[in-house]
C-alpha cells in the first residue's frame, strides 16, 4: 500500500509540528478547490490567455542537420511568460492561495526565474509578494532582481551558509512557520514536504500534456528519448509525468559542474546519498557525518543540493536514467543551439542541450530526441560574458 505523500521510498512531512496545520491545509485545498471545473477551467484561461500557451513543439532542423543522428525537438517553454517553465506552478499556486484567503506569497528562488514568476502573478492577483535569494545568486542573477523588484516583489538577500539556493529555501520555510495564518510559500520545485512535490509536478504536466498532442503532428506517438535538466526537478517531471507509461525513454540531466568531487557538482542522483532535508527524504549531496554540502554548478537553478522525491524513485525503478554534464560542456551546448537555430537557452536547459546532442549524433534518422527547454539564456549572459573574460570561479 503505498503510504500517502510517498514516491516508493522518499517524499513524506519531515518538518517541525508548527508547520503540519499549514501543510494539511494546503493539502486539502489542493484537494479539493483545486480539482473542481471552476478553478481548472480559470487555471486553463490563465495559461493560455496569460501565459501563452501551448508552447510550440518545434523541430530543430539546423541542429539536426549539423549533429547528423535523430531528429531533435524543443518543447519551447522559453516560450513561456516570464522565460521559462516556472509560471505554469506558479499561476496554479497563487490561484489556490487566493482562494485560500492567503494575501502574502513569500518564495524562495535561485536562478530568479521562479522569483520572476512568483512576483509577476502576484501582481496579477493583487497579492503582497517576498521573494529569499542567496546573496550570491543575487549577483549573478542582477537581471531578474531588477525584474521582480520592479514588479513590486521584496527581494531578500540570504547571506548564511552557501549564499544559494539551499540557504533561500531554509529562510523561506522558517518565514512561512512565522506568517502561516495569511501566507502561502509558493515553492517553485518538486521538492519540500508533502503535498508540494505532488502539487508542482500536477501544475507543471501541462508540458508533457501538450507534448504528447503536439508530437503527432511529425507523425509519431510518442518520442524514443526525453531529455530534461534535473535540479529540484520540476521541469523535468513535468514532461516526465505523462509520458510515464509510454515506451519513451527518459533522462534527467543533472549539472555535473567541475567535477565529481563533494561540492564540485549539484548531481544528488548520481553523486549523493539518502538523507532527510528540506521536509523530505530524497537523495541529498552529505558528507560522511550526513551533513548537507554545498552544491556548485554554472547554472543557479541547478546549484542545489537535493533532487524531488519522485526523481528518486524514477532512478531507483528505472524508469528514468539520470546523467551528468560538466559547466563546460553546458556552455559549449548553449553556444551551438544559439548560433544553430538563434535560439539562446538558460544555462539549465543547456544540460539538456548537451546531453541530447550527445545521443542523438549516435542515433539513427529515423529516430526522435524530445528536448524540454524549460527556459531562455538572457538572465545568463552575465554569467557566460565573465566565463569569455576568464572570470568565472
Amino acid at each position: 500500500m503505498r503510504k500517502k505523500g510517498y514516491f516508493g521510498n522518499y517524499g513524506g512531512q519531515f518538518v517541525p509540528e508548527l508547520l503540519m496545520p499549514a501543510l494539511y491545509e494546503l493539502e486539502n485545498g489542493f484537494n479539493t478547490i483545486a480539482q473542481t471545473g471552476e478553478f481548472k477551467q480559470e487555471l486553463a484561461e490563465l495559461l493560455q490567455n496569460y501565459a501563452g500557451r501551448p508552447t510550440p513543439l518545434y523541430y530543430a532542423k539546423r541542429l539536426t542537420q549539423k549533429i547528423g543522428g535523430a531528429r531533435i525537438l524543443l518543447k519551447r517553454e522559453d516560450l513561456n511568460h516570464t522565460g521559462s517553465h516556472k509560471l505554469n506552478n506558479c499561476l496554479g499556486q497563487a490561484l489556490l492561495a487566493q482562494k485560500m484567503g492567503k494575501k502574502n506569497i513569500i518564495a524562495e528562488t535561485g536562478a530568479g526565474q521562479h522569483g520572476v514568476a512568483t512576483a509577476t502573478v502576484c501582481a496579477l492577483m493583487g497579492m503582497n509578494c517576498k521573494v529569499y535569494m542567496g546573496e550570491e545568486d543575487i549577483e549573478r542573477q542582477q537581471l531578474n532582481v531588477f525584474r521582480m523588484r520592479l514588479l513590486g516583489a521584496e527581494v531578500v538577500p540570504v547571506t548564511s551558509g552557501t549564499r544559494t539556493l539551499k540557504d533561500a529555501t531554509s529562510e523561506a520555510m522558517r518565514a512561512w512557520i512565522s506568517t502561516v495564518k495569511h501566507t502561502q510559500y509558493l515553492l517553485g520545485s518538486v521538492v519540500g514536504p508533502h503535498p508540494f512535490p505532488l502539487m508542482v509536478r500536477e501544475f507543471q504536466s501541462v508540458i508533457g500534456k501538450e507534448a504528447r498532442e503536439q508530437i503527432k503532428q511529425y507523425g509519431i506517438d510518442e518520442p524514443d528519448i526525453i531529455v530534461a535538466c534535473v535540479g529540484g526537478g520540476s521541469n523535468a517531471m513535468g514532461i516526465f509525468h505523462p509520458f510515464r507509461e509510454s515506451k519513451a525513454k527518459m533522462v534527467g540531466v543533472e549539472a555535473g559542474g567541475r567535477g565529481v568531487a563533494l561540492g564540485e557538482n549539484a548531481a544528488s542522483i548520481n553523486y549523493g546519498e539518502v538523507g532527510v532535508f528540506h521536509g523530505k527524504k530524497s537523495y541529498f549531496l552529505q558528507d560522511e557525518d550526513g551533513q548537507i554540502i554545498p552544491a556548485h554548478s554554472i547554472a543557479a537553478g541547478l546549484d542545489y543540493p537535493g533532487v524531488g522525491p519522485e526523481h528518486a524513485h524514477y532512478a531507483d525503478v528505472g524508469r528514468a536514467q539520470y546523467v551528468t554534464v560538466t559547466d563546460e560542456q553546458a556552455v559549449e551546448a548553449f553556444k551551438l543551439l544559439s548560433q544553430t537555430e538563434g535560439i539562446i537557452p538558460a544555462l539549465e536547459s543547456s544540460h539538456a542541450v548537451a546531453y541530447a546532442v550527445h545521443i542523438a549524433a549516435d542515433m539513427p534518422k529515423e529516430k526522435t530526441v524530445l528536448i524540454n527547454l524549460s527556459g531562455r539564456g538572457d538572465k545568463d549572459t552575465k554569467t557566460l560574458q565573465s566565463e569569455e573574460e576568464g572570470g568565472h570561479e
